[in-house]
């Protein structure tokens, strides 16, 4: 017998748990026929049937509870609401999906970043959770599900990170493989896949050592049917991209030109378009000739919340691709029906249709993409850009509060780089910010009181990791070209170290780079610029060290002050082969120790196999920082 709606109360519309969903749509299903009261109905102005690309006047939408229970014209359904809210001047677009998001790249805790992207359109995040899970691997899900569990409004999907760790070089924060990801996908339906696979030595060579947690962690994922995501980052010719897509990894997010993202499409690869080079990759597969978008997608990736305030979310991205030139309809398809096919989340979400999440972005031009308000799981959650929901509030536990542990505090003598007895100078290895040259660069350094010396005149400085997850406090450090400080006695820190996220320091003197970096690991994270001796400006994250639970307000005027204090130091630059290392305060120094393709000579924190830290992660060679 079919229970009766109005009697029998609804189980939380949370986890997709499959008993739930069945009674959420054995409801839905009377509302539908108007045989049980809808709570509300909306009409806009006109509807935007993403599933078509056709504008639909005069159409109502009937919601119970968080679902959508029937779409139709005005007047059709029979059935009666408690309210009917007239929008004629507005106009209707299934709220935004984030196809591939490091929430942690907002620095803020997931039922803040809610209040952040929900008012700029975004209702439902994949997060790829590569970060979080490389410094609490087995909390992966407790964290990402505690905001939605809680009440939150935004759908977060979690994918578990297959870089965990990111090479098999690098040890902390827990390590992911085949029972894991078979146990992470049992757990809950919201686990939409594996994180973007990103080492792909590891994956195509048989011989690398962490070919067999790779292949484990996809097998996991192959065997739920769940969707493997890609990082194809250098991987441009026509036999890699084959490979690639044949090992079963769907998509990519890396591509650089719009040649290559076509090469990627014919080889049956799903491709998300990010911001820093969509509008150029937009007008390039128009110039191409691209006439079916189904497979694209926006992606946001790694955006801060500084970031998010100045321009959007994935409303930005839609905005760029409109003013590319891609058509309204098909924009918005890249931000809502394309992702969610892709991810294998259609059913829930993508289409303001029956049986979806009633999560609606309400326009007052379509042009511009203004939103004017955002409706998620039934419910008004913005106008314009002001919040109107209430944001949980959670206790957040040890496991996520206390996360740097480096076990000691640190000295300058910990960053001093020891010479060769007798040597007046010491040829040194020297990397650079996005540095993808197959060799590392070197320059010959000189010696003082047995210790070899930076060189500012040359763009010499200093660069350290410090491991944070075993209590040792073990130091790698060696001397780096074009960044960081010029000014004297001054260093920069940072617990955002992709993808590892262990402490980084970058200084003009050791007793600066201690400062700074006892100053990060004090606070449990963020940023910290200190100069003299002392602390200029610090930035809190004290959430795994990546995060803070506190409105976005509050840790982009921290950032706003680290930036004002940075104005006054003078920092090295030298160019980079990446374009998006640019002069000033070095905020990207947190991507500079990525280890994935094309990175090859990289440092990382102290180990058995690279005790200096020095390592090509290509094929494990490694090297003396000084000879």
């Amino acid at each position: 017998m079919t229970p009766d709606p109005q009697m029998t109360p609804l189980p939380p519309d949370t986890d997709l748990d499959p008993k739930a969903e069945a009674a959420i749509r054995q409801a839905l299903l009377q509302v539908s026929l108007g045989k049980a009261p809808a709570d509300r109905i909306l009409r806009p102005g006109r509807l935007l049937d993403a599933g078509t690309g056709l504008w639909r006047e005069g159409q109502e939408v009937v919601i119970s509870g968080a679902r959508i229970a029937y779409v139709g014209p005005v007047g059709s359904w029979p059935g009666t609401a408690a309210e009917v809210i007239d929008l004629p001047d507005l106009h209707a677009v299934p709220g935004l999906g984030e196809v591939h998001k490091h929430i942690e790249s907002s620095h803020l805790t997931p039922e803040y970043e809610a209040a952040l992207v929900l008012p700029r359109g975004n209702t439902w995040t994949c997060e790829a959770s590569h970060e979080f899970s490389n410094v609490d691997a087995d909390r992966t899900l407790d964290f990402w599900l505690a905001a939605r569990r809680a009440g939150s409004p935004l759908k977060i999907y979690p994918l578990p990170g297959s870089a965990v760790p990111p090479t098999a070089y690098e040890h902390g924060g827990g390590w992911l493989g085949y029972e894991a990801q078979r146990d992470f996908l049992k757990e809950s339906r919201m686990v939409a896949g594996l994180d973007e696979v990103m080492d792909w030595p590891g994956v195509s060579d048989p011989e690398n050592p962490s070919h067999a947690r790779l292949w484990g962690m996809i097998t996991a994922t192959l065997e739920a049917r769940a969707v493997v995501e890609g990082h194809a980052a250098g991987l441009t010719d026509l036999p890699t991209i084959n490979a690639f897509a044949a090992a079963g990894i769907s998509s990519d997010h890396e591509m650089w030109t719009a040649k290559e993202a076509m090469n990627k499409l014919s080889a049956g690869l799903f491709i998300e378009l990010r911001i820093h080079s969509l509008k150029e990759m937009v007008q390039g597969l128009l110039q191409l000739g691209l006439r079916d978008w189904s497979r694209v997608a926006f992606a946001t990736d790694d955006r801060s919340a500084t970031d998010t305030f100045k321009t959007g979310a994935t409303d930005h991205n839609v905005r760029m691709a409109i003013e590319a030139g891609l058509a309204p309809e098909i924009a918005v398809q890249c931000a809502t029906i394309n992702p969610a096919r892709h991810m294998r989340l259609e059913a829930w979400q993508g289409l303001i249709a029956p049986g979806r999440y009633a999560d609606i972005v309400l326009l007052d031009d379509v042009e511009a993409f203004s939103i004017a308000e955002v409706w998620a799981d039934g419910q008004k959650v913005s106008e314009g850009t002001r919040y109107l929901a209430e944001v949980p509030r959670i206790d957040w536990p040890d496991w996520a509060r206390k996360t740097v542990n480096v076990g000691r505090q640190l000295k300058a003598e910990d960053f001093r780089i020891a010479a060769e007895p007798g040597r007046a100078a010491m040829t040194a290895a020297l990397l650079r910010p996005f540095h993808w040259a197959p060799e590392f660069l070197t320059a010959d350094l000189p010696v003082v009181d047995g210790a070899v010396q930076r060189d500012s005149a040359r763009n010499i400085t200093k660069f350290a990791i410090i491991d944070r997850f075993s209590g040792e406090g073990a130091v790698s450090k060696m001397f780096w070209l074009g960044c960081g400080p010029a000014t004297p006695d001054t260093a920069l820190a940072c617990s955002m170290a992709h993808d590892k996220h262990n402490l980084w320091a970058c200084g003009s003197s050791d007793a600066a780079m201690a400062l700074a970096a006892n100053t990060v690991a004090e606070m449990q994270g963020g940023w910290a610029l200190v100069s003299q001796g002392k602390v200029l400006a610090t930035v809190g994250w004290e959430i795994a060290g990546l995060m803070t639970a506190r409105p976005a307000e509050a840790v982009d005027a921290e950032m706003q002050a680290l930036y004002r204090a940075a104005e006054g130091i003078e920092w090295l630059y030298e160019p980079s082969f990446n374009p998006r290392w640019q002069p000033g305060f070095p905020e990207r120094l947190a991507w500079a120790t990525l280890t994935c393709s094309p990175w090859q000579w990289v440092l990382v924190a102290p180990s058995e196999h690279a005790p200096q830290g020095l390592v090509n992660v290509t094929n494990g060679a490694t090297h003396p920082v000084v000879w």
